[in-house]
């Protein structure tokens, strides 16, 4: 297995939009952060949220700025670190970070990504597959609408990477044993 994302992996930002600065991070580096976000999306469980993690990743692509869990059906974890992070940083400083978290993000977070200028975004399964672990569950209503669909419709070339085959099985396990319980 090669260091760095293969080309099905990444979004495709529309043309003639700027890109964000620097090298990707490497494919070591996304597992391991959205393990992170994994971990993060257990604690929120803890607090009694729902199994959704996400962390922020500063442009060196190893230094984490935020975690955060999920908090409510409107309060998603991307999207609270999203305004967290956009209240906290400047938007070029964001322009080069990478946002993680375990599912893909749902079209709210997408957008509250994007309107925080955060550049590159890494999940680890995609909202489809969340659907088959949780089937219809009215907590959990998905939308079928990928967060690739919401950055083609864009004017920022935000990057997308994901999901990843490896970390599949553990975020299906980790859903369906949450969802189970409901």
């Amino acid at each position: 297995m090669t260091d760095t994302p293969s080309p099905h992996s990444a979004h495709t930002p529309p043309s003639g939009s700027p890109t964000p600065p620097g090298a990707d991070p490497t494919r070591e580096q996304m597992i391991r952060h959205l393990r992170r976000s994994g971990v993060i999306a257990e604690r929120a469980v803890q607090f009694g949220h729902h199994p959704f993690g996400a962390i922020l990743v500063a442009p060196d692509h190893e230094t984490i700025l935020i975690e955060q869990g999920n908090v409510d059906t409107v309060n998603h974890a991307e999207s609270v670190l999203a305004r967290t992070a956009a209240a906290s940083f400047s938007e070029d400083y964001l322009w080069g970070c990478t946002l993680y978290t375990n599912v893909e993000p749902c079209c709210m977070c997408a957008g509250t990504v994007y309107w925080a200028n955060i550049g590159r975004l890494v999940y680890g399964a995609e909202e489809k597959d969340l659907l088959a672990a949780t089937g219809s569950h009215d907590e959990n209503p998905t939308m079928s609408l990928p967060c690739r669909t919401v950055f083609d419709h864009s004017q920022k070339a935000v990057k997308v990477f994901g999901p990843f085959a490896e970390l599949q099985k553990e975020i299906a396990q980790m859903q369906q044993a949450f969802w189970a319980t409901r």
